[in-house]
């Protein structure tokens, strides 16, 4: 694989559906994904409400590309550290960041199109199935925030609607289990079935 370039200024992206969308020069120069030095315009778009009047949590993103399950979507960049908020995305057991990008508008779902790695700092197709253009993108929030500054009604409409969401904490282990969970979410999770089985 060729070395990463320093922008994609001057570069065209192009997203594909047979392979992961890249940055190319327009030479025969290899081409990188461009999530090396992310260019979300080429990922993905914002879907904003056309009412200004309407609340903030209505936008919604969906995917320019197509990749298979499991593959990277985009690197978490421009990261800065932050005080627990709803725009916020839990890091570790104590850190708490703010995206910065259009990823904020990222939704949750019980039935989740991406999963946000936060031990790698990278945002992955679910493992379950492959991710299509034009497809709404979507995680699971429990799988990053152990409690949540907002609980909420879920409305993400999948057959394994979870109802009302709130942080991991707050949720039935085997319910969590069915998801993909980050590794600090794991390890409070099995503190607390400990601390259960121990009383």
């Amino acid at each position: 694989m060729a070395g990463p370039p320093t922008t994609t200024n001057g570069h065209r992206i192009t997203p594909t559906t047979s392979h992961p969308p890249t940055i190319s020069n327009g030479t025969d120069v290899p081409t990188l994904p461009a999530w090396i030095n992310p260019d979300l315009s080429a990922l993905l778009t914002v879907h904003r409400p056309s009412s200004p009047s309407s609340k903030t949590f209505s936008s919604y993103c969906t995917s320019l590309v197509s990749l298979p399950p499991g593959s990277l979507f985009a690197r978490l960049t421009g990261l800065t550290p932050a005080t627990q908020s709803y725009s916020s995305v839990q890091a570790s057991r104590t850190l708490h960041i703010e995206l910065n990008s259009n990823l904020l508008y990222i939704d949750h779902s019980c039935a989740p199109s991406l999963d946000f790695d936060m031990e790698r700092f990278e945002v992955r197709v679910a493992r379950d199935r492959p991710l299509r253009k034009g497809d709404k993108l979507t995680f699971f929030y429990p799988s990053t925030e152990w409690t949540m500054a907002q609980p909420f009604e879920c409305r993400c409409g999948s057959e394994a609607c979870l109802g009302t969401i709130k942080g991991a904490r707050e949720m039935e282990s085997g319910v969590l289990r069915r998801y993909w969970l980050n590794w600090f979410v794991e390890d409070m999770l099995r503190e607390n079935e400990n601390r259960k089985l121990s009383c």
